[in-house]
């Protein structure tokens, strides 16, 4: 994704306005990438344009800049890289092919794989907590230690994978 098209700073996560408003827009992001999967067939521009829409299911929670920005941005880096996702998904997920996961889940873990581990946006540990919290506040009694187990699992193998390049 070009440089312009991320989201400004990654340190702005820090700051609380932009911690809830980053939040917000996760929360936003599983939600649309549910409905991209359970609903009508539409190329993600449309349907963004849609769910952002004046009379869209986000709009009352957009109103917010940086909501808007970033889960603009969250979309469209997950969507541009689905196929990367889901295939580390699949390699990663012992016992479970991603078509066949609780749909929320498998959401939540394409938003967490995305800016922990593919674009780096957070730290690896803010990606798998905010994770959790999704599926805790979404998923199954049994999502956020799913999700929590995979994404655990990732972060291991990608840690092994560094200290090998090294």
């Amino acid at each position: 994704m070009p440089e312009s098209q991320k989201p400004r700073s990654s340190q702005d996560f820090y700051s609380s306005s932009h911690h809830l408003s980053r939040h917000r827009a996760r929360e936003l992001t599983v939600q649309f990438l549910y409905a991209m999967e359970t609903g009508p067939s539409r190329d993600v521009e449309s349907r963004l344009a849609i769910f952002l829409s004046e009379d869209g299911f986000a709009a009352p929670d957009v109103a917010d800049a940086d909501t808007r920005e970033y889960l603009s941005f969250l979309v469209r880096g997950i969507w541009a890289k689905r196929v990367e996702i889901e295939n580390s998904l699949r390699v990663n997920v012992t016992g479970w092919r991603p078509e066949r996961m609780v749909a929320v889940d498998r959401a939540i873990l394409k938003l967490a794989f995305f800016e922990g581990f593919l674009d780096k946006i957070v730290p690896v540990a803010v990606a798998i907590s905010e994770a959790v919290e999704l599926a805790k506040e979404f998923g199954t009694d049994d999502s956020p230690r799913f999700v929590n187990g995979v994404l655990g699992k990732i972060a291991r193998l990608f840690e092994k994978e560094e200290k090998n390049e090294e």
